[in-house]
């Protein structure tokens, strides 16, 4: 059968595949377009085992709520270049999968993978993720996803540059979203800019704790200075320091970025708003997730790659 420029431009908008790519698959299916998208699955599967030891830590953090902001959930999807992170399709893409993750029960990345896609049933999520390697090109993972739904809680989404980094914030009470809202935003931009690890101190493991109290100490003991100090003395500069530190790394003890005093906690704004409204409100949990944190980038030398591109 002739494969015309029609078969390979509709092939192409439906999968967003390459046009030789398109033009291959038409032809080993002898034209039949559902022949062809299976092909080109297949061959995304084999793209993904390709690209399986390439390094992906660039990517998109996306953030998702219901219209109730009664569930939230937020995404973290690893590309190989920062390029494709700002790909419309690829945006696309990840909002779906956060879509999904809203209605999911899966709790963990594994069986996510195993669910139906919810754009066709016909495919998993892993099958999916195949054909977007396939038509992105790169080697593309679901890192990690949170999904917050609770009685009596309500969450807040937001991003920052462009989805490099994502937070989700639950606050526990009784008022309704239009009240809450505002200070759900704010806190979200709180937990975005100052990286908070905890939402309070008794979320703080002991272990820790004693971790740090243990630095501390023999910092103090290689100080011929402070080392000469009674014990009270050091034990007191010890918790001073570990009170610092936890003021930086627990979300209520934090400075509210906005506040006016610059003193102001962030438990604080939150009390003050509850008053102000005459309603209960606390932050109960925050999510945040930095794209490509933690993750070891490819470090790519641009005039070697051109020079491979063009064979020269």
């Amino acid at each position: 059968m002739q494969i015309t420029a029609k078969m390979v431009k509709e092939l192409r908008e439906m999968t967003g595949a390459g046009m030789m790519d398109c033009k291959k698959a038409l032809t080993a299916s002898d034209g039949d377009m559902d022949g062809a998208r299976e092909f080109l699955r297949k061959k995304g599967l084999a793209a993904m085992e390709k690209k399986a030891s390439r390094v992906a830590a660039e990517g998109l953090v996306t953030v998702v709520t219901t219209e109730d902001h009664k569930a939230g959930a937020i995404v973290e999807v690893n590309t190989e270049s920062d390029f494709v992170a700002k790909n419309e399709k690829f945006q696309n893409y990840c909002a779906r999968i956060a879509a999904q993750i809203l209605k999911s029960d899966s709790k963990d990345v594994e069986s996510f993978m195993e669910e139906k896609w919810i754009d066709d049933e016909s495919l998993t999520v892993q099958q999916e993720l195949s054909e977007m390697i396939s038509i992105i090109g790169e080697k593309l993972t679901i890192r990690r996803f949170k999904k917050i739904e609770n009685p009596g809680s309500l969450v807040f989404a937001y991003t920052h540059g462009g989805g490099r980094i994502g937070v989700l914030v639950e606050v526990a009470t009784n008022g309704d979203v239009e009240t809450v809202s505002e200070c759900g935003k704010e806190v979200c931009l709180q937990v975005a800019s100052m990286k908070p690890k905890y939402v309070n101190r008794s979320e703080v493991d002991q272990a820790f704790l004693d971790h740090e109290k243990e630095i501390l100490m023999s910092q103090i003991m290689n100080d011929p200075k402070e080392s000469q100090k009674p014990e009270k003395v050091i034990n007191g500069i010890i918790t001073g320091r570990i009170n610092k530190e936890l003021k930086e790394i627990c979300l209520d003890d934090q400075v509210y970025i906005r506040a006016e005093d610059g003193k102001q906690s962030v438990s604080k704004y939150v009390a003050s708003v509850a008053k102000e409204k005459g309603i209960d409100l606390a932050v109960k949990s925050f999510v945040r997730y930095e794209a490509g944190e933690g993750l070891e980038k490819r470090q790519d030398n641009f005039a070697e790659e051109v020079a491979k591109q063009m064979n020269m």
